[in-house]
């Protein structure tokens, strides 16, 4: 597997782990639309409002100002992949894209500059909910099993997705975005980049697959050659799903009696597989 201290970032990525499509060489501002739009247009809907706090005494607060930043569907599917191997480790797949917020901070004057370029972001395999989709469980696994096809060419069966926890808001200081996260049991072998079609927009035209020891892709999260949120907390809860304890790399069940019994999943439910 791949050191990920030594993982090259920008899109240059040479590990026989890795797909490879056409080299990304920048990306650039043809025009800026800024001026002049309106907060309601495009796909993300900015609402500025003016709010108060009611207390249960009946007073409330000054009015104050708050944006709320919106996008249709509002809530997000992310589907943690993985296979167990022969030798008794996890691997994950992973794909990179371009992301043009990120992409686009080097051209700010940052109080923390990161240390490297970002041409891509490493994620999960993640997808937006549809208006569609079914409520509950079947809803999610229908999505999970959805983005896993256009996003990794891999068509997975509905059973094997199944839910890792609550969802979590992704920046609930600035908008109502949750993420819920699947964990999905697959043959990673049959992902198929090539066969992957994205989600139609020129944005995802380019991108590549990546597999990863779990171990290895939370170090990298940590590390900052992952920088995504989402990523890390999926992947540690993959981890608390299978009893997998990644700074060992062995399971639960393989603890010694003492401490096996200490163990706790912390709300997860235990696989059983």
């Amino acid at each position: 597997m791949s050191d990920p201290s030594s993982m090259p970032q920008g899109g240059n990525h040479s590990e026989s782990n890795v797909s490879s499509p056409r080299e990304l060489k920048s990306v650039e501002i043809v025009e800026d639309r800024t001026q002049g739009s309106l907060a309601h247009e495009g796909y993300l809907r900015i609402e500025r409002l003016t709010v108060r706090n009611l207390y249960a005494d009946g007073s409330h607060s000054e009015p104050y100002p708050c944006d709320v930043l919106r996008r249709p569907g509002s809530d997000a599917v992310a589907a943690v992949l993985f296979e167990r191997t022969t030798a008794g480790t996890i691997r994950v797949l992973l794909r990179e894209s371009v992301r043009v917020p990120i992409y686009l901070r080097r051209t700010r004057d940052l109080v923390h500059p990161d240390p490297q370029d970002f041409d891509g972001v490493i994620e999960l395999v993640a997808g937006m909910v549809e208006p569609s989709d079914p409520p509950g469980q079947a809803g999610l696994a229908l999505r999970a099993q959805a983005e896993t096809l256009e996003e990794a060419g891999l068509d997975a069966p509905l059973h094997a997705f199944c839910e890792l926890g609550a969802g979590s808001f992704a920046s609930p200081g600035a908008g109502d975005e949750k993420v819920l996260f699947q964990a999905g049991e697959v043959a990673l072998d049959q992902a198929d980049a090539a066969a992957a079609t994205g989600d139609g927009s020129i944005m995802e035209e380019w991108s590549r697959l990546l597999f990863m020891e779990l171990g290895e892709a939370i170090r990298a999260c940590r590390e900052g050659q992952i920088p995504d949120l989402k990523t890390e907390v999926g992947l540690l809860r993959l981890a608390s799903h299978l009893g997998y304890i990644p700074e060992l790399g062995l399971y639960a069940k393989d603890l010694p009696e003492d401490l096996r019994g200490r163990y706790q999943q912390l709300g997860l439910g235990e696989d059983r597989s």
